[in-house]
């Protein structure tokens, strides 16, 4: 069983209003304090909780209301991929950053269309984490040096080649993990209360996105975007 989500109260003061209210999101302990820390150094910043998963990093959206979660990217369970994506349906008032150390295009590709709205490397130094999350709260975007080079290259190739980036629906991408995970479609389809013909379709239709042939490239690609650990 993993850590509860744990809530940071603080003691009441004339500068409370003013301070941005941030959830932090990441699966190892060490990391996720290290980061608090930082966060509890800036005047203008309030940590208000800390989640260990996904599924934690919305509950605690729910229950805590912040003004911005620190997102994790690779996180067990349901990855912060997905709970990005259901805090930005449900909670479209959030900031979301997204914190990993992936660097790679189409890690970072798939991360920004899930809608963060800054990247932030691991890496980073602490002003600059702070930095990110007063740009977030300005209403601008955020990208780490070394992600915005990526992002134009990746934007310009495209342009070059004419090409789209294939887009998985909510559904396709639930697939993938499972079948990257290692179930068989019937138990895919037992498991998404779906008929074995639906789980076959869904799959002849990743394929044929994807472009790709076997199982061995899907789990790539489930590593890749983030839908499974590596």
């Amino acid at each position: 069983m993993r850590q509860a989500v744990v809530s940071h109260p603080q003691e009441p003061d004339r500068d409370h209003a003013r301070k941005v209210r941030v959830l932090v999101a990441d699966d190892h302990t060490l990391v996720r304090e290290g980061i608090v820390m930082v966060l509890k150094s800036a005047p203008d910043v309030e940590v208000v909780g800390e989640a260990a998963d996904g599924e934690q990093a919305i509950a605690a959206t729910r229950q805590l209301q912040p003004d911005v979660v620190l997102m994790d990217i690779s996180m067990p369970g349901l990855s912060g991929l997905e709970a990005i994506r259901q805090i930005r349906r449900d909670f479209p008032h959030v900031k979301i950053l997204a914190l990993t150390i992936h660097e790679s295009e189409d890690y970072i590709v798939h991360v920004l269309r899930a809608g963060v709205h800054g990247y932030v490397v691991k890496r980073a130094a602490a002003q600059e984490l702070l930095g990110a999350i007063r740009a977030v709260m300005r209403g601008e975007s955020y990208l780490h040096p070394s992600i915005v080079k990526v992002v134009l290259s990746d934007y310009l190739h495209r342009l070059e080649q004419g090409q789209e980036e294939p887009v998985l629906t909510e559904r396709e991408r639930e697939i993938v993990r499972l079948i990257a995970e290692g179930y068989k479609n019937r138990e895919i389809a037992n498991q998404l209360h779906i008929s074995l013909k639906t789980v076959e379709t869904h799959r002849a239709n990743i394929m044929q996105k994807l472009n790709i042939s076997d199982r061995v490239q899907l789990v790539r690609f489930a590593i890749r975007t983030g839908l499974i650990e590596p």
